[in-house]
């Protein structure tokens, strides 16, 4: 008797098994992907948060936003994303300028955005 797929002795269940398969690994990569994604962005949130209140600026927004994505070696050779992103920040709440992080892995590796503020020193 032949079997539904045109082949002696193959059944349909069999068949469909690498595609399941297929399916399954590309949706666990995803998950993982989208994981180290929000790990990554809550990371920078917190670093651009902290910067803003250790320079006496305001945060606006609440939040960060994801402005860039692409593989890049690290300092140990190895492949890996490195994720950028913006904020925005207030001197004196009616200005608006723009602050950069960029993380590789949950390092910070390059930033742009408020200064740590300095004492001032009264001249006599």
């Amino acid at each position: 008797m032949a079997g539904t797929l045109g082949k002696p002795g193959r059944r349909p269940h069999i068949a469909r098994m690498p595609t399941l398969l297929i399916l399954m690994i590309c949706a666990a990569m995803a998950f993982a992907f989208w994981s180290a994604s929000r790990a990554a962005a809550e990371r920078a949130e917190v670093m651009g948060r902290d910067a803003c209140q250790a320079a006496g600026v305001q945060w606006l927004d609440q939040t960060v936003h994801a402005s860039g994505l692409r593989l890049r070696r690290g300092d140990d050779g190895r492949l890996g994303f490195e994720r950028s992103f913006r904020f925005e920040y207030s001197q004196d709440g009616s200005d608006r300028h723009v602050g950069r992080l960029v993380l590789r892995g949950g390092q910070l590796v390059a930033f742009s955005g408020p200064l740590r503020a300095t004492p001032v020193v009264a001249l006599h």
